[in-house]
This record gives C-alpha cells, sequence and structure tokens, in this order.
C-alpha cells in the first residue's frame, strides 16, 4: 500500500535511465507530486538554475557528469536549500559516507520499494515545506515589526517635541493647550497604529468587509498635516502653502488614519532635508477616477544617483544622511507599499528650479 503524501511539492528526478524516469515520474504524479525530470546532469542543473523544486532525486552513475559532480555544481555558488537524495545501486559504505559528506540527506538503493521511496520523499519534502512556512513567518514577522516601529516613531517623535517645550518652559503660555492636545493626539495616533496592526494581522473578514467602504478626505488629510506639524515646521524655518482641492470634496479608497500615515512620512522626510525652505501641500484630480495628494519641497532634491534605489527599503536619501538616531530608511518603501496595496501609486519627480515633489495617487472612493 503507497504512503500517501502529506502536503504537494516539485520533485526533480534526474536519471539516465529513461525507464527509470517513467516509473518513477508515474509514481510521485499519483501521489500528487509535480515531477520534472532529466536525463543528464546538466539538464538537471539547467532545469534547477529556471526553478529550484523542493526535493532532488539523484542518481548516482550517470555518464558524463556523476550524481557527485551535479552536487559539487550545486552547491558551487551558494549553499544549498534544497534536500537531495541519492539513487543508487551500490551498497559500498565509502560511497554513501561521501554521498553524505557532499551535502545528501538520505539515500535509497534501487532497485527500490515503492512504499520507501514514498515513505522518504514525504519526509524530506515534508520538512522542506514546513522550514520555507517558518520562514515565510519569521519574515512576516520582522516586517511588521519593522512596519510597526518605523510609524511609531512620527506620532512619538511629535510627543517628545511638544513635552520638550512644555518641561523646557519653552512655549508661550497660551499656546499650552495646543501642545497638550498634540501630545494627546500623536498618542492616540500611535495607539491606532499598533491596533490597525494588530487587527490586519489577525486577518478577521469582518475586518476585509468593514474596509471595502472606508474612504478620506483629502482636505481634511491637509489639514491634518497642517495642525499636526505647524509647531515643527515652524521651527526649522519652513513656509506651508496648502492647496486644497478645487470643489472641495475630494474622497480616496483608503482608511483616514492609514493616509494620514503615507502623507506625515513625507512631511517629515521635507522638514529634515529641506529645513527653511517652501513646503507646498496639495490635492488635484488625476486620471478618471483618480486623485493625488502632493508633498512638495524646495530643498535640494534626491541626487539622480539615487533616485532609482529611492523606494527600496533601507536606502537613505542622501549619501550623507542626517542621522536622527531613528531613520532606518525604511519610510518611502513602506509607504509605496502602503499606497500600491490600496490601488494606488506613489513616486518621485524633479522640481524645476529645484526641489522635490512626491505624489500620491489614489481611487477615488
Amino acid at each position: 500500500m503507497s504512503t500517501p503524501a502529506t502536503s504537494t511539492g516539485r520533485i526533480l528526478v534526474v536519471d539516465d535511465q529513461a525507464a527509470n524516469l517513467r516509473v518513477v515520474t508515474a509514481l510521485l504524479s499519483r501521489q500528487g507530486y509535480e515531477v520534472v525530470a532529466a536525463s543528464t546532469g546538466d539538464e538537471a542543473l539547467e532545469l534547477y538554475a529556471q526553478s529550484p523544486p523542493d526535493l532532488i532525486l539523484l542518481d548516482v552513475m550517470m555518464p558524463g557528469m556523476d550524481g557527485f559532480e551535479v552536487m559539487a555544481a550545486l552547491r558551487a555558488d551558494s549553499p544549498l536549500r534544497v534536500p537531495v537524495v541519492f539513487v543508487t545501486a551500490a551498497h559500498d559504505r565509502d560511497l554513501l559516507l561521501r554521498a553524505f559528506d557532499a551535502g545528501v540527506v538520505d539515500y535509497v538503493t534501487k532497485p527500490f520499494l515503492p512504499e520507501e521511496l514514498l515513505a522518504r520523499v514525504n519526509a524530506h519534502v515534508g520538512l522542506k515545506l514546513t522550514r520555507d512556512r517558518l520562514e515565510r513567518v519569521a519574515r512576516e514577522r520582522e516586517e511588521l515589526v519593522n512596519l510597526v516601529a518605523h510609524d511609531l516613531k512620527n506620532p512619538l517623535t511629535s510627543v517628545l517635541f511638544a513635552s520638550d517645550l512644555l518641561i523646557n518652559n519653552g512655549c508661550k503660555p497660551e499656546r499650552v493647550p495646543r501642545y497638550l492636545q498634540m501630545i494627546h493626539e500623536s498618542a492616540d495616533d500611535a495607539l491606532g497604529y499598533i491596533r490597525h496592526y494588530l487587527e490586519s494581522q489577525a486577518g478577521h473578514r469582518e475586518r476585509a468587509e468593514q474596509e471595502e467602504g472606508v474612504r478620506a478626505d483629502l482636505a481634511e488629510t491637509l489639514d491634518w498635516l497642517v495642525r499636526r506639524y505647524e509647531m515643527q515646521l515652524d521651527a526649522r524655518g519652513i513656509r506651508v502653502q496648502v492647496q486644497p482641492p478645487a470643489n472641495g470634496a475630494a474622497q480616496v479608497a483608503m482608511d483616514p488614519r492609514v493616509l494620514r500615515q503615507v502623507s506625515e512620512n513625507l512631511v517629515t522626510n521635507a522638514m529634515k532635508y529641506a529645513p527653511g525652505s517652501d513646503l507646498t501641500l496639495a490635492a488635484r484630480n488625476s486620471a478618471p477616477g483618480f486623485w493625488q495628494l502632493i508633498v512638495a519641497d524646495r530643498g535640494p532634491g534626491i541626487p539622480v544617483a539615487r533616485q532609482r534605489e529611492l523606494f527600496k527599503p533601507f536606502v537613505r536619501l542622501h549619501e550623507a544622511d542626517i542621522d536622527d538616531g531613528l531613520s532606518s530608511g525604511l519610510g518611502l518603501s513602506l509607504a509605496k507599499q502602503i499606497v500600491v496595496n490600496a490601488g494606488g501609486q506613489l513616486w518621485y519627480e524633479e522640481r524645476k528650479h529645484g526641489g522635490s515633489r512626491f505624489i500620491i495617487e489614489l481611487p477615488e472612493a
């Protein structure tokens, strides 16, 4: 009785005997595996380069490249992350020890029992797929930590800015309520970001259904940006010009808190790289069914050599970047990812007479 596969996978079978290839391919295919076959070592390496499988069943004794030479070629450039099971007619102990030294994880002797071959294949493919899932979960968790850490930076920076002024009596008494309000709003935003990420990770259907109807008002977003950052902008000598949407009613298909999160990344970049300049915050019609939110400054702009890498993770805007102890180079990368996931685009343009212009384009709600 055959051993059922616990999960599907892709297997590369390498054997110079056509009859062996047919038998093994038929056996594994009946168990739900996707099988690709190679009759030579060169063909096996070519198939591996096109798409690495989840397991390689590799005949040892082949004309041309034998199994050991194939293993050496597979491991030549980088560590081999695919389990390899040798298929051999030899029972020589030294040969098997040499096989394990070469990186083989297991072996099957010819003539093999179908049950034995399937048991070994199922075990190693299952381990490979489990490892892949664990690595994927680890990457997703790391991305989430980076995302939350980065997006908490902006509201916490506002809290620190306002609280420092209050502690050191650095503002007029009549402005104290405004600074207290900034602290409260920033803390609320920080908790809101955490709540949003926790809910999005939970993956509840109700959450997805709720988000289908979300909408953000561009005029309200511009107003929020000015209110939230007016004091930091003023402290850096940045003059703000706001150009609200022409008809006053411009709503896009994105959660309002998320749109604020994306756009404030662009504003804080302008604060960091373009102090003492003019800053324009604008909303306008785009292609039919789309709106744009624009953040434009008169700073030094982005060097041409860096523009291609602008939206890559962990890339700083300038060679001699300003180190505030918090910058990770993640802001633009995460902002673009969020906008694209919402069906929009985020890009950079050089401004005539100098400066940077970042454009967020989102579908109309």
